[in-house]
């Protein structure tokens, strides 16, 4: 019971923070699609370089165990066109229409429809999928510090250090 309420806080926290944040507006969805406005790619950035430090260190102290999911760039490549053209049709990413909806905007609706139908016709053509773009290029379950052989905590500053300087530059081009 412990993890649901966990998950509600941490869950409302982010979507506090994406209000608040201005990343639910649709302007600043296109601007990141267009590389004009640097706002949501700060915003996501953020929060993965948070993220990777706060489970490395729960890992560390054998409070989580990372279930990784099968790296196949077939199916990656298919999901990520997939999603970037839902993305730019709508303007919002799955968590972006969520809270773009509880802010009450009503188009929000189509992407959650879409979403649905979308996992309606991939469990239809799962069969297909698993022989045939679930195989292409399948590398197992790796990261990039297995990758490298090196620990984690080898990876995640030189990470931490790209984010900061990608942010630097974003903020003095203003974008």
């Amino acid at each position: 019971m412990n993890m649901l309420i966990y998950g509600l806080v941490t869950g409302i926290l982010f979507g506090f923070l994406l209000q608040k944040g201005r990343v639910l507006r649709y302007d600043k969805q296109i601007g990141a699609l267009l590389l004009k406005d640097m706002t949501i790619v700060k915003f996501m950035f953020s929060s993965i370089m948070v993220a990777m430090v706060g489970i490395y260190i729960l890992k560390d102290m054998g409070l989580v165990k990372l279930d990784l999911k099968t790296t196949i760039l077939g199916a990656n490549i298919l999901g990520s066109l997939i999603f970037g053209l839902g993305w730019g049709l709508l303007g919002y990413c799955p968590g972006t229409q969520m809270g773009a909806l509880g802010e009450g905007r009503w188009d929000a609706v189509w992407g959650i429809g879409g979403m649905i139908a979308g996992a309606a016709i991939h469990a239809e053509l799962y069969p297909f999928l698993k022989n045939t773009v679930m195989t292409w290029g399948n590398y197992g379950k790796i990261t990039l510090p297995d990758v490298l052989s090196v620990s984690h905590w080898a990876v995640i500053p030189v990470f931490i250090i790209f984010g900061l300087i990608v942010f630097i530059i974003c903020e003095k081009k203003g974008i």
